[in-house]
């Protein structure tokens, strides 16, 4: 199975990379020309096409959400983070709710298209080195995320754990979330099996790996009154799920 990864894994990146390519002046147009509306739905199309280039690898995602989230509500989803193939499925399958992400500031440059949306889209880059100057960010995030009705994803793991075992949560973001946004719902999820497509590392990428997510009951934040039993909560509802 390995040896056949090679060749499919350029197929791949090929694929990949060209969609990147191919997307970055199309948000670029729809960003500067017609604004915000019109840069969102170029960034989801993007998002499928990525989900379309990682079929090319034998990947099929599965999206479990039994649960009506409210529209036109601030929203934070949790999740644990197994690869950077977690982020494209949440994009999409979540569109709606117009997901943006707290992300490392290395991100915000070099990459076509990724970088563009992260810098444009709605979306806060941080820099963990220096912490005093993230919590500003998040704060600042926050704000954005409860005036614009949008979904902010956070990784509370702090990087990616790289296999099916879940870090320790980290506290210092959510919390940081929960105090400007009071009156958001929390989306728990659970991803499964995407550390799978890097379990080679870069090169090859792993073949035929099924990406699951499974999305826990909301909640509403304003219910909880100890916001680090929480967090505790919704970190043990995510682990209970990962495989």
């Amino acid at each position: 199975m390995r040896l056949l990864a090679y060749p499919i894994t350029i197929i791949y990146f090929l694929c990949f990379g060209l969609t990147l390519i191919i997307f970055h002046p199309i948000q670029w147009f729809c960003f500067n020309v017609f604004g915000y509306k019109a840069h969102k739905i170029s960034v989801d199309w993007l998002q499928f096409f990525l989900l379309r280039c990682l079929n090319v690898l034998g990947t099929r995602f599965s999206f479990n959400n039994p649960h009506k989230i409210p529209l036109g509500r601030p929203l934070i989803i949790v999740a644990n983070h197994q690869s950077m193939y977690d982020i494209p499925p949440l994009i999409w399958y979540l569109r709606k709710h117009h997901v943006k992400f707290v992300s490392k500031k290395e991100l915000g440059k070099g990459i076509p298209s990724v970088s563009y949306n992260l810098r444009h889209g709605g979306s806060v880059l941080i820099d963990r080195k220096e912490p005093l100057k993230s919590i500003t960010a998040i704060q600042n995030f926050a704000k954005r995320i409860v005036k614009n009705n949008w979904a902010a994803v956070i990784f509370p793991e702090g990087t990616r754990s790289r296999t099916s075992q879940p870090k320790p949560f980290k506290t210092k973001g959510l919390l940081t979330m929960f105090e400007h946004a009071p009156d958001a719902v929390i989306a728990p999820v659970s991803i499964n099996n995407s550390w799978k497509t890097l379990k080679y590392g870069k090169f090859p990428m792993g073949l035929g790996a099924h990406i699951k997510f499974t999305v826990h009951k909301p909640l509403e934040l304003s219910n909880f009154e100890d916001k680090d039993a929480l967090i505790k909560q919704i970190e043990a509802t995510i682990i209970k799920a990962v495989i």
